[in-house]
């Protein structure tokens, strides 16, 4: 029995760390780079952000903007539990953050790669780089009379399996699937997810390296709105509040061609009238105090003077002093603040694709596929994607998971 997984990243990978060795049954990975696991190195700042500590599946559901009906079963089977645990019995301790990120006591990515490696030794999996695959081609076995597959690789080179894992992660570009269309599958568009938002030569960039530790982004004119940090950079805004508002809206940002505006609350979730009451008690109470000196909202200063000097304040009024016309716009600023956004920035090695297989298509329970039998799917090569905080590896360790029961069941 000869299993192909195409894909050396946290699914393929993970997979294949599942299959229990037998004897006459070979697990071989093929990845068209010469590096596996590369997201899994660079994500987390190199730490990698394993899994989140949110251990209710329905609330964890709610961290996925698409594909909640496979998301169900998988997660039911193999949750953020089962992943502590999975590697905390092979030697890896993870530890949650304030926020329920999830990393290696050790925070360094390598920990987990190593991890990986030493579990899909142990199972006797070969693993080919520089092989891309130009088309997967369901046969039939001269001998048992059962279904095989020949993959086809770029370099000319032929692979004859008997079940087959495709565990690639996301293309950006549709033309990027059609070896898998060719099996009978349906894509949905790939767009991108997790990306920060370009606002081109606005004066807040000036303020690139100040991070906000929570606020509220909106998508003007919809309903989307997440809340968390927001880091300004050079380009515009970035941060896990960002992150998590492009993954919600990507198809509709896509849509609008990345021209949209958005509104930042500085203060994530305080109202008007609860603003006006503030500066109320703050005319009474530290009137003589001077607005620029006297940040009562824990702002960083930076960003504090910023919208001071935006607002008309110079550093010589004090709170006794705030016209009416200033503290109008600053209230409108501090909860209104409204940017256009004009363009994308997605980073190449943590990209995230919002599209790929269709979800009818795939067995939730088994990750097979329902066109093509001994066909199995794992990863963002489906179409599910999470928002930023280790929900997209959890989803690859799930599927990865459930495929390699399914194949295991098989043999």
């Amino acid at each position: 029995m000869k299993i192909a997984i195409i894909g050396a990243g946290a699914a393929g990978c993970f997979a294949a760390a599942n299959i229990p060795y037998t004897k006459g049954v070979e697990v071989v990975v093929f990845e068209k780079t010469g590096k596996a696991l590369q997201k899994v190195k660079v994500s987390g700042g190199g730490r990698c952000n394993v899994t989140h500590q949110c251990f209710d599946v329905p609330e964890l559901l709610t961290r996925y903007p698409r594909g909640k009906q496979l998301l169900r079963k998988t997660l039911y089977a193999f949750g953020p539990q089962d992943t502590i645990s999975w590697f905390r019995e092979r030697g890896v301790n993870l530890k949650a953050e304030d926020d329920g990120r999830m990393f290696p006591d050790t925070d360094d990515s390598q920990t987990i790669i190593d991890c990986l490696w030493q579990a899909m030794m142990k199972q006797n999996v070969q693993v080919y780089y520089h092989k891309p695959v130009k088309a997967i081609v369901p046969g039939t076995d001269n001998k048992s009379g059962e279904q095989n597959f020949e993959i086809q690789f770029a370099d000319t080179s032929v692979y004859i399996a008997d079940r087959v894992m495709i565990a690639t992660g996301g293309f950006p570009k549709a033309e990027q699937y059609g070896w898998i269309t060719a099996l009978g599958h349906t894509i949905k568009t790939p767009v991108p997810s997790l990306f920060t938002f370009n606002i081109p030569h606005h004066p807040i960039t000036k303020l690139m390296g100040v991070s906000v530790p929570d606020v509220t982004v909106k998508i003007t004119g919809t309903k989307i709105a997440r809340q968390g940090p927001l880091l300004i950079t050079h380009w515009g805004m970035s941060g896990p509040a960002v992150l998590k508002t492009s993954a919600v809206a990507a198809r509709e940002l896509a849509d609008r061609n990345y021209a949209f505006n958005i509104k930042v609350n500085w203060l994530n979730d305080v109202a008007d009238d609860t603003l006006k009451e503030t500066i109320v008690q703050l005319r009474r109470e530290s009137g003589k105090s001077l607005v620029v000196q006297k940040n009562p909202f824990g702002l960083p200063r930076r960003l504090w003077e910023y919208i001071a000097e935006d607002c008309n304040i110079t550093d010589k009024v004090r709170w006794g002093e705030l016209s009416a016309q200033s503290q109008n716009k600053l209230i409108e600023h501090l909860l209104h603040d409204i940017y256009a956004v004009s363009g994308k920035t997605t980073f190449k090695e943590e990209f995230v694709t919002c599209g790929g297989v269709a979800l009818t298509e795939i067995n939730p329970q088994t990750m097979e596929s329902r066109k093509v039998q001994g066909l199995y799917f794992g990863g963002e090569i489906v179409d599910v994607d999470g928002i930023t905080g280790g929900y997209n590896f959890q989803h690859a360790w799930s599927s990865g998971v459930a495929a390699a029961k399914a194949i295991e069941m098989g043999l």
